[in-house]
C-alpha cells in the first residue's frame, strides 16, 4: 500500500469523477447521475438534489482535472485554495465500516465542499510524499482519461475506463507484423 487506505478510495473517487466526462460523452447530465455515481463511490453526507448541487459538482471536476494535469507547484497552491476556501479543520472520525480516517468537513457541508476537500486532503498526502508523478494520464493515443498509478514498479499505463490497454498492443502488434519482410 502506497497511501492510506482512505486516500487510496479519494484517489480513486477524483480519477472517476475526472472520467465521468470524456469527448464524446458526460456520464452527470443529470442528478439521477450523480446519485448514481455517489452510490457507486460510497459517497455519504447531506445532499440538496437540486441543479446547483450538480452544478458545483460539475464544476469541481474541471478544478480537479486541471489539478491532476498540473505541475507540483500549482497543484499545491490549488489544494491550498481548496483547503482555504472551505475552512477546512481535519479532525480523526470513524463511521460506516470505516476505521479512522481523516474528515475536514461536517457531514452537513455542501456535497461539493465536502468532495473538493476529500479530494484535496488526499492530494496533500500524495504531494507530501513526493508521488505526483503516480498521477497520469491514459497513455492511448485514443484516449484522455485519468488514471492512478499505485503499481510498485510504477508501470501502469493505460486507464480502466474501457479496453485501452488491449488495444494499443493489439495496435502495436499489427504495427510490428506490417514491418516484417514477407517471407521471413
Amino acid at each position: 500500500m502506497i497511501f492510506a487506505p482512505d486516500t487510496e478510495v479519494a484517489l480513486g473517487t477524483i480519477v472517476a469523477l475526472i472520467n465521468s466526462a470524456t469527448p464524446s460523452t458526460d456520464h452527470l447530465l443529470t442528478g439521477a447521475d450523480l446519485d448514481h455515481f455517489l452510490d457507486q463511490q460510497g459517497f455519504t453526507g447531506s445532499r440538496t438534489r437540486n441543479e446547483a448541487e450538480l452544478r458545483s459538482v460539475r464544476q469541481l471536476r474541471s478544478q480537479l482535472h486541471g489539478i491532476w494535469l498540473a505541475d507540483e507547484e500549482r497543484s499545491v497552491d490549488a489544494v491550498n485554495n481548496i483547503l482555504r476556501n472551505a475552512r477546512a479543520l481535519p479532525q480523526l472520525v470513524k463511521h460506516d465500516g470505516w476505521d479512522y480516517h481523516i474528515h475536514a468537513t461536517t457531514p452537513e457541508a455542501p456535497l461539493s465542499e465536502r468532495m473538493a476537500v476529500e479530494a484535496a486532503m488526499a492530494l496533500v498526502d500524495v504531494l507530501r510524499s513526493g508521488e505526483l508523478s503516480r498521477l497520469r494520464v491514459c497513455a492511448a493515443t485514443d484516449c484522455e482519461a485519468v488514471l492512478l498509478d499505485l503499481s510498485r514498479n510504477r508501470s501502469k499505463r493505460y486507464c480502466d475506463t474501457g479496453n485501452c490497454a488491449n488495444r494499443e498492443h493489439v495496435r502495436a502488434y499489427r504495427q510490428r507484423k506490417s514491418e516484417q519482410k514477407p517471407g521471413l
